[in-house]
């Protein structure tokens, strides 16, 4: 089997990717992020998910590179990562009390030959009714602060979350079910891997 590679740092698509039993290697590299204001959400993150695939096999001569890029959608709007607690707490009195979407998107690249399938994944969280004293004490866990949307499902911001319609591997960072079918495309079937 090819060598597989994941384009992010990130503990949570680590981890999903340990869920698989996969062995893989870490080589991430910055990418520019900036794209049109007026973006929609799937394009955004397949486009981001994209840029980090291709830095990182325009290094390899070989292997499957995974890109992906999360964000949450509340009412249209997008949100990224909280700069600061002040805008954690700002997206979290948002999404309280209401639905969103998480979009991921996921790239893999073959840097064999450049070959490279995009596609992106959504789900519907709601979020129950909380109040400021409770947002508060959230965010001054910490745990908001490098998290798309100021929350992590699959950890203390799981006790606001009332409801998910969607693949819950999406809202942690990575669709576990939709990385396994474009690894097919590329002869990779999970299930056989070692």
């Amino acid at each position: 089997m090819l060598p597989i590679y994941l384009a992010s740092t990130s503990p949570r698509r680590r981890e999903l990717m340990e869920q698989l039993g996969l062995r893989f290697d870490i080589i991430s590299r910055p990418v520019d992020e900036t794209v049109a204001e007026d973006m929609e959400p799937a394009g955004l993150v397949e486009a981001l998910s994209a840029r980090k695939a291709l830095a990182v096999s325009r290094e390899l001569n070989q292997g499957l590179v995974i890109g992906s890029d999360t964000v949450v959608v509340w009412r249209g709007k997008i949100m990224g990562k909280p700069s600061d607690e002040t805008d954690a707490l700002r997206m979290l009195r948002c999404l309280q009390g209401s639905e969103h979407y998480v979009y991921s998107g996921l790239a893999v690249v073959d840097a064999t030959d450049g070959r490279m399938v995009c596609t992106h994944e959504r789900t519907r969280v709601i979020f129950r009714p909380a109040g400021d004293d409770e947002l508060k004490l959230y965010v001054n866990s910490g745990e908001p602060m490098d998290k798309a949307g100021s929350y992590a499902i699959q950890g203390l911001g799981a006790v606001f979350v009332s409801g998910i319609e969607g693949c819950y591997a999406n809202v942690v960072g990575l669709p576990l079910f939709k990385l396994a079918s474009v690894f097919k495309c590329f002869g990779v079937n999970v299930l056989e891997s070692d």
